[in-house]
């Protein structure tokens, strides 16, 4: 199997609602499962002229998770099932 990360966009207020579509959700890939990962907070890019602040807006990385697939679609559609308020992304993981 591959390694694919995960990285949720966008965020939500954690309702109670909310956590419980993310616990099930979880527990349906618990098999699949390398690194349940975190939220983010804030976050800096950096490039050759410095540092900036990067907002958290809806199209911001918010977490994300590290699974086992078989293939990148295979991953993906492990991620359609995700209750993400915008969307996920997947990449694959690649061994070095």
């Amino acid at each position: 199997m591959k390694k694919f990360v995960l990285l949720y966009v966008g965020s939500q207020e954690a309702t109670p609602e909310v956590v419980e579509l993310w616990d099930k959700w979880f527990a349906s890939i618990a098999d699949r499962t390398v690194d349940s990962g975190n939220p983010f907070g804030a976050g800096k890019e950096v490039n050759t002229e410095g540092a900036q602040d990067l907002p958290y807006g809806p199209d911001a990385i918010a977490g994300y998770t590290i699974i086992n697939a078989e293939s990148l679609d295979e991953a993906a559609k492990i991620a359609e099932a995700c209750p993400s308020i915008a969307g996920v992304r997947v990449y694959e993981a690649l061994p070095m």
